[in-house]
């Protein structure tokens, strides 16, 4: 593992910028500056009914951000700096959620990453440059295990027209959640050492009214496949008490230019209908793939959460169709704020094994979670927050599992 290559990167980034900060350090840049602290504990432990080892991980994290104002100038100028850092205290197996020596087995004893992004504003027309942590159809930050994932590249984004946001940008480099480098885009799970030049993308959301709103993406990343994105999003109130929202959603994928990866042909068509009355949360979802292929992911099993039933067990095989029943209750109205419960379970049935080059049966897999999170509101231990998951996957295909998470965390605001 190249653990100090990304250090040399942000140092450098840092020292540039840093000469710099004279020439634009006027008082909207400093003045509406803000720096904030995250500390993150957090323990996974993996049990396998099966042949398959357990897995285990248990570390302390830090993510410190700076954010400036920007300049009092025609064109605006800032700058975004941050550093993560996480130390491990305890580990066994490669569980996906830290550096890990798989020959070994072995985990990283400490990772972390520097970084900066150049921000340019004009009207509500804003490029930045650098490091990003996207919540895009096309591209997302993971922050489910101990350090975000974060993106390298360059993308503008204008809300100069009323009711419609447009974005267009490339990323031409990511580091994962268990990484300490930024590497170019490839395929996971297998990587055949090739990876792309970039990933160029461009969308538009629009809000056709105040209850309904539109959204499409389209990205490439560069000889390995292309991608469409196409979503729907309707809010409304059915009474006084019932709130709704209701989401469709839909992908498609080909491959692109000189197919890295061989042939990628999958679509994914999903939605889902949740249901809002005082404390309670009740959803319904259904989810469709078609085509040959699994659906893609980037290095180091970056999420999709677009996908209506991306999880852990993501539910992205060939053929599959998989049916959703979540519950979420807020203890607030019992007298007790900052306590949530959230109870999640989904089936699935259809998968093409033979499409994987398993077996010529079809084959299913079901996950259930319980999550119980709870925030301090008041006092001087205010934002410290906790999470529990218990999580429960099954399969026709592979050794089966259950999964338990504690998560502690507090934000600090400078």
């Amino acid at each position: 593992m190249k653990k100090h290559k990304m250090y040399k990167h942000g140092f450098l980034l840092s020292s540039v910028t840093g000469l710099l900060l004279p020439a634009i350090a006027q008082a909207g840049f400093t003045e509406d500056s803000t720096v904030r602290l995250d500390l993150r504990n957090f323990y996974l432990d993996r049990s396998y009914i099966g042949n398959t080892p357990d897995e285990y991980s248990w570390s302390q994290g830090a993510d410190l951000q700076y954010f400036s104002g920007y300049t009092d100038t025609p064109l605006q100028v800032g700058l975004d700096v941050s550093a993560q850092g996480a130390v491990v205290l305890g580990s066994e197996g490669c569980d996906g959620s830290l550096p890990c020596d798989t020959a070994e087995s072995e985990a990283a004893d400490n990772y972390g990453r520097v970084g900066a992004t150049l921000k340019l504003k004009y009207s509500q027309t804003e490029l930045k440059i650098g490091d990003h942590r996207p919540h895009l159809p096309i591209a997302w930050d993971d922050t489910s295990r101990q350090l975000d994932t974060i993106y390298e590249g360059a993308v503008i984004e204008s809300h100069d027209i009323d009711r419609l946001t447009l974005m267009a940008g490339r990323y031409w480099k990511l580091v994962g959640r268990d990484s300490s480098d930024k590497e170019k885009l490839y395929l996971y799970p297998v990587s055949n050492g090739k990876t792309s030049e970039g990933l160029d993308f461009a969308g538009a959301t629009y809000d056709v009214s105040k209850a309904l709103s539109a959204t499409y993406f389209y990205g490439v990343l560069h000889d390995i496949y292309s991608q469409q994105y196409f979503g729907l999003a309707y809010n409304t109130a059915l009474t006084d008490s019932v709130h709704m929202v209701t989401d469709v959603r839909y992908f498609t994928n080909k491959d692109d230019g000189d197919a890295y990866y061989g042939d990628i042909d999958v679509d994914a068509l999903g939605a889902r209908a949740s249901f809002m009355t005082g404390s309670h949360m009740l959803s319904l979802s259904w989810q469709k793939l078609g085509g040959d292929s699994v659906f893609p992911t980037l290095n180091n099993y970056v999420p999709q959460p677009y996908l209506i039933h991306w999880s852990n067990a993501a539910f992205i095989l060939p053929d599959e169709q998989s049916y959703g029943l979540r519950y979420a209750y807020n203890f607030e109205t019992l007298g007790v704020p900052g306590l949530n419960v959230m109870a999640n379970y989904i089936t699935s049935s259809d998968i093409r094994l033979d499409k994987m080059g398993m077996t010529d049966r079809d084959g299913s897999q079901s996950e259930r979670d319980l999550v119980l999170s709870y925030t301090v509101q008041e006092g001087a231990l205010a934002g410290l927050g906790f999470e529990f998951q218990d999580i429960f996957l099954t399969k026709s295909y592979g050794d089966d599992f259950s999964e338990f998470r504690f998560t502690t965390t507090y934000t600090y605001n400078f």
